[in-house]
């Protein structure tokens, strides 16, 4: 079953961007009754720049098995090299993966699709991280991809969620010629199934939306929640701040009352001991008055 499935997916990845979801969706009529039928029902429309890189694979296989041949021996070779070194590195991928973009672009412009910046900056970014990473290189040659990659070379590239299957990491995406140009129609010919693809349109484009929903709900309910925690946190720290600024002033009142007590204690000492030395002086001289009376 993988075989097949991984047969299925390959060919709905090498089609136009625009006919993905209603071939995907006619192949799962045909396969009514058939287990593969929920897994190709699962298969995700993939961006544009995905698209663009599925698209470079099976027009320029040779190239970019090239260019991932080339980023295995850099990340074999930069274990070695000087920091001046790896800044050259760096410079060569760069260049490597902008020629390789602007072909990508030129491919699939002659799709009828125009790559924006921001989009080739999205299929640069791909093509690097299939040089930097072995597991990415791997996700990029299936040409099943759904999303864009993006990688450091330090963090961990969540793949499971870039490819349509697992099991496109280690399959190898056929190589396919461009249709030739055919004679144009001069007739133009009703689609006799244009409501129902434009109903499942729709409906794919209702389910996405609904899933973009559910998503910010969760994330505005985890917001939400963290918010009242904070919230009933702050109120208890500052009951306890009251708290102890209530307990600092009782305490600095005891402090201001015992300095008081304190300098009448001392006032006191002194008099004691001033009355000490005279009564002392007075019992000496009558000691001495009665020794002379002796």
């Amino acid at each position: 079953m993988p075989d097949r499935l991984l047969e299925i997916a390959d060919e709905l990845y090498a089609l136009p961007l625009d006919e993905f979801t209603a071939a995907r969706d006619a192949r799962v009529k045909e396969l009514k009754c058939d287990q593969l039928q929920p897994k190709v029902k699962a298969l995700k429309k993939p961006s544009t720049a995905a698209w663009v890189v599925n698209l470079l694979v099976r027009r320029e296989t040779d190239q970019v098995d090239q260019v991932l041949q080339v980023g295995a021996a850099l990340r074999e070779a930069q274990e070695a090299m000087s920091g001046d070194d790896l800044r050259a590195l760096t410079k060569q991928r760069r260049q490597l993966t902008a020629a390789v973009t602007h072909q990508a672009r030129r491919l699939a412009a002659d799709e009828g699709h125009k790559v924006t910046q921001a989009v080739a900056d999205q299929v640069e970014a791909t093509l690097t991280a299939a040089m930097v990473d072995e597991d990415c290189g791997r996700a990029v040659r299936s040409g099943l991809l759904v999303a864009a990659l993006a990688t450091t070379g330090v963090d961990e590239v969540e793949l499971a969620k870039a490819v349509a299957l697992p099991e496109a990491l280690g399959f190898e995406a056929t190589s396919r010629e461009a249709a030739p140009p055919g004679k144009p129609d001069l007739h133009v010919v009703p689609d006799p199934d244009k409501d129902e693809k434009a109903r499942a349109a729709a409906q794919e484009a209702l389910d996405e939306a609904e899933e973009a929903l559910d998503e910010a709900q969760r994330a505005y309910d985890e917001a939400a929640g963290e918010v009242e925690k904070l919230e009933a946190r702050s109120m208890q720290v500052q009951a306890e701040i009251d708290e102890l600024k209530r307990k600092l002033a009782d305490l600095e009142e005891s402090a201001e009352e015992i300095d008081d007590a304190l300098d009448e204690a001392e006032d006191a000492k002194t008099e004691a001991r001033t009355a000490l030395r005279e009564a002392t002086q007075a019992r000496d001289a009558a000691a001495k008055k009665l020794e002379k009376l002796g």
